[in-house]
């Protein structure tokens, strides 16, 4: 599949190295396409890096047009080095969409994952409550009362069986809305908050109009991920989620990925149909079929005009803590606030971990909080998660708040796909990769003609090692 034009020729360019552009890179390179990936940073991970307390600390000062060298670094912080902070905090559902890709490119011995301790929900009411995802949590829980939780117990017992015959004949999910399986189960509003933004993970109330079946299949994978580990359906990985976009980047280098640090593109070239041709970089030149890149890289160039639009903004807010949050047991937790129970349109999402984790010192926490923004005072839309976090109490020693804006590829007639360029999505503010994993997928099907099947276990296999493997048969055969 290699192009034969000259070392400087590849099949596809990648610039940044995020988390989908690693794991595109690693895909093509998997399948065999020659690959050069480049970022304008010293560092890999991009928008999902994890970064020292000191890279953090810059990140931030150069955020605020100040000098990045000049920063100090608290003693109150503790050991600098032993700090691991990711930029966009995300937890992984064990049994979701990444962990399926983790296993089919073989990247899994590249990494060490330890359980989140606690999966909870915010109650206007009752406070932070354990999501009640099993039936000992559900005969425990403070969010229902005892009829509420036979009612719940029935519903989950449909998810459970949602594809037998004695469920389609009575429940046409394909076509019933989800608000109508509610009324059906006659679940209170609270019980359906907590459904369906703490297990089913939906960010807004929208899906209460669509059809049953994608929520019932959102609360399958959650009870699923919190079965094969009982505490929390989450993992997440030992010092941060900058190493997810690590683990890809060596799959693309044992494939023959060329990686390039502090290298970004000066100027790029087109043919004359328009499509693209190639990159500057540093006054060389490297030649391409595809153009491949998270947003950055294209929202401000004119000749890429049109190619993306933007779809918003999402604040976060990084806080480095005394210790984990009230309510909440262990070193790890995550807290979802649906937005009905602090009156706002999308969800808040609240997360910590720590030592347990390796990405704070034993004395201190990491928490962090991230929703869509909704009004002009994005930092004041964290208050409700800040608060959960005990800034009050003066639980958070340091707090980084991030606005960004969102944006996402523009496809039609005149989209820059048609001419070889592909950008992938941003960032949203979830707290789990389904919608990443999504978008990985939905690209390099679009760049390739191929799809990649997770339903499948197999591990998936360079060229070169189908046809080493091809000869060994052929030789033990013979």
């Amino acid at each position: 599949v290699r192009n034969s034009r000259d070392d400087t020729d590849y099949d596809a360019i990648v610039l940044g190295t995020g988390l989908k552009e690693c794991m595109l890179a690693g895909l093509l390179c998997l399948h065999g396409y020659s690959v050069l990936q480049m970022d304008r940073n010293d560092y890999y991970g991009g928008d999902t890096a994890s970064l020292t307390l000191k890279q953090l600390l810059q990140h931030a000062a150069t955020r605020a047009g100040e000098d990045p060298a000049a920063v100090t670094i608290p003693s109150e912080l503790g050991n600098p080095r032993d700090w691991s902070i990711d930029v966009i905090p995300k937890f992984i559902l064990s049994n979701g969409a990444l962990v399926k890709m983790l296993v089919r490119t073989n990247v899994t011995h590249y990494l060490d994952f330890k359980v989140v301790d606690g999966s909870y929900v915010f109650d206007a009411v009752k406070g932070v409550q354990k999501v009640p995802a099993t039936a000992k949590d559900a005969i425990a829980s403070k969010l229902m009362n005892l009829m509420e939780k036979r009612r719940m117990k029935n519903l989950l017992e449909l998810v459970a069986e949602h594809e037998s015959a004695k469920v389609t004949e009575k429940y046409d999910l394909e076509h019933m809305t989800m608000a109508e399986l509610y009324d059906a189960f006659k679940l209170s509003d609270s019980t359906r908050a907590f459904l369906g933004h703490a297990m089913a993970l939906h960010r807004t109330d929208e899906y209460l109009t669509q059809p049953a079946i994608e929520t019932v299949k959102r609360l399958m994978l959650y009870c699923v991920s919190l079965s094969r580990f009982g505490s929390s359906p989450y993992i997440y990985p030992l010092c941060g989620l900058g190493d997810l976009s690590q683990a890809f980047a060596r799959l693309s280098a044992v494939c023959n990925g060329v990686y390039m640090l502090r290298r970004g593109p000066d100027s790029f070239e087109f043919n004359e149909d328009g499509s693209i041709k190639g990159i500057v970089s540093n006054g060389e030149r490297a030649g391409c079929k595809w153009l491949l890149g998270d947003p950055s890289y294209f929202c401000d160039r004119e000749m890429f005009a049109g190619a993306v639009k933007k779809t918003g903004r999402v604040v976060r807010a990084i806080c480095l803590m005394k210790t984990q949050p009230a309510g909440t047991l262990g070193t790890s937790a995550q807290i979802i606030v649906p937005a009905a129970s602090v009156g706002r349109q999308t969800d808040m999402y609240v997360s910590c971990q720590g030592y347990g984790h390796q990405t704070s010192p034993k004395d201190r926490a990491l928490g962090l909080v991230s929703t869509t923004v909704e009004t002009d005072e994005p930092e004041a839309e964290l208050a409700h998660g800040l608060r959960l976090l005990g800034e009050a109490e003066g639980n958070i020693l340091r707090k980084f708040v991030f606005v960004n804006d969102t944006y996402s590829p523009v496809r039609g007639v005149e989209s820059f796909e048609k001419r070889g360029v592909f950008v992938s999505e941003s960032y949203d503010a979830t707290s789990h990769f389904e919608t990443t994993v999504a978008d990985v997928l939905g690209l390099f099907t679009r760049i390739t003609g191929k799809e990649i099947d997770l339903s499948v276990d197999t591990v998936i296999k360079h060229p070169s090692t189908l046809a080493a493997e091809a000869e060994e048969a052929a030789a033990d055969e013979e």
